[in-house]
C-alpha cells in the first residue's frame, strides 16, 4: 500500500529532479539580474523565463513554476526575501522598550524627514498598478518624487474610488492639475478596468469640485508590445467586451524597463527647479530637527 503524499511543511529538505533543479537555477538567474528591483512576483519571473529562455507560456507551466519556487524557498534554494506573494494584512500597536528607545527612533525619523515633494508642481500625480504584487517595486521608483502608488485591482471597492476622488478633488481645488498614471494588463479586463475607473472617479470629482482629473494609460500599450517584443496571447473567446489585438500582462514588461517608463513619465511632468527648492528646504529642516533631538545616536 503506497503512502499518501503530503505537501511540504516548514523548512523542508528537497531532492528535486535534474530538470527541476535547472528551473530553479533559471529563476535564480532572473532574480540576480533584477536584484535592484526586488521583490519580484512569480508572475514577473514567469514572463522573464518566457521571454529569455523559451519557457512555455501556459497556465500549466506557470503552475509548475509557482510550485517549484515555493518548494525551493522552503528548501533554502531561493531567498524568501526575493519573492513577493503576500496577501495577508497585519495590524498592531507601536511600542518602545523604554523612553531612550523612543528618542532614538525619533532621531532616526528626523534624519528621514521629508516635505511634500509634489508641492508647487503644476500637476499632482498618482500611480495605479493593476497588479498588487508590483506596487512595492513601482513605489521604489515613485517614492523619490513623493508620488503615491496604489493597487487599482482593489478599486472594485466604492470606498477606494471615493477616497481617490477626494484626493484628486483636493489637488484640483488648490489649483494643481491632477493626473493618474495607470499600469495594467493589455486585455479586455485591464482596458475596461481603466476606462471604468476613469469614468467613475472622474464623475465623483466633477461633483466634488466641478473639475476633471486626467487619467493616462502608462502601460501596457500596443506600442510597448511591439517595441519590447512582449509575449502575447489571444483574448478569451468568452469575453465579449470590445477589444482589439493580442493580450499582454503588465508583468511581461521587464522590471527595469517598467521602472524606466515610470521614472520617465514622472520626470516629464516635474519642474526640476521647483523640486530642487523643496529638497533644499527639506535638508534644512532635517538638520534642524536632528540637532534639536540631540544628533545621531552613537
Amino acid at each position: 500500500m503506497s503512502r499518501k503524499r503530503t505537501r511540504a511543511r516548514g523548512f523542508a529538505p528537497w531532492k528535486p529532479k535534474p530538470e527541476t533543479l535547472e528551473l530553479v537555477a533559471s529563476v535564480r538567474e532572473v532574480l540576480q539580474e533584477y536584484r535592484q528591483h526586488l521583490l519580484l512576483t512569480v508572475r514577473q519571473v514567469f514572463y522573464r523565463l518566457v521571454g529569455t529562455q523559451d519557457y512555455a507560456k501556459t497556465e500549466t507551466a506557470y503552475g509548475r513554476l509557482c510550485e517549484t519556487v515555493n518548494r525551493a524557498r522552503r528548501a533554502g534554494l531561493i531567498d524568501f526575501g526575493d519573492i513577493r506573494d503576500d496577501g495577508a494584512s497585519r495590524y498592531e500597536h507601536t511600542a518602545w522598550r523604554d523612553a531612550d528607545a523612543f528618542l532614538s527612533d525619533m532621531r532616526a525619523e528626523a534624519e528621514r524627514f521629508r516635505l511634500d515633494r509634489q508641492d508647487g508642481q503644476a500637476v499632482r500625480l498618482w500611480l495605479l498598478s493593476e497588479a498588487q504584487g508590483m506596487a512595492p517595486m513601482l513605489y521604489r521608483t515613485a517614492n523619490h518624487f513623493a508620488v503615491p502608488v496604489l493597487s487599482s485591482g482593489g478599486f472594485d471597492s466604492l470606498t477606494a474610488k471615493h477616497d481617490l476622488a477626494r484626493e484628486l478633488a483636493d489637488a484640483l481645488r488648490q489649483g494643481q492639475r491632477a493626473e493618474v498614471l495607470h499600469i495594467g494588463d493589455h486585455d479586455p479586463s485591464g482596458t475596461h478596468l481603466f476606462s471604468s475607473l476613469a469614468e467613475d472617479v472622474g464623475a465623483m470629482c466633477a461633483e466634488l469640485v466641478g473639475k476633471l482629473p486626467t487619467f493616462t494609460r502608462l502601460a501596457v500599450t500596443p506600442a510597448q508590445i511591439d517595441a519590447f517584443n512582449l509575449p502575447t496571447a489571444p483574448a478569451k473567446v468568452t469575453d465579449r467586451r470590445a477589444f482589439e489585438g493580442q493580450t499582454v500582462q503588465a508583468e511581461a514588461l521587464p522590471p527595469d524597463i517598467l521602472s524606466g517608463i515610470v521614472r520617465e513619465a514622472i520626470e516629464a511632468r516635474r519642474d526640476r527647479a521647483t523640486l530642487e527648492q523643496v529638497l533644499a528646504a527639506e535638508a534644512g529642516h532635517r538638520t534642524a530637527l536632528t540637532e534639536m533631538l540631540g544628533g545621531r545616536d552613537g
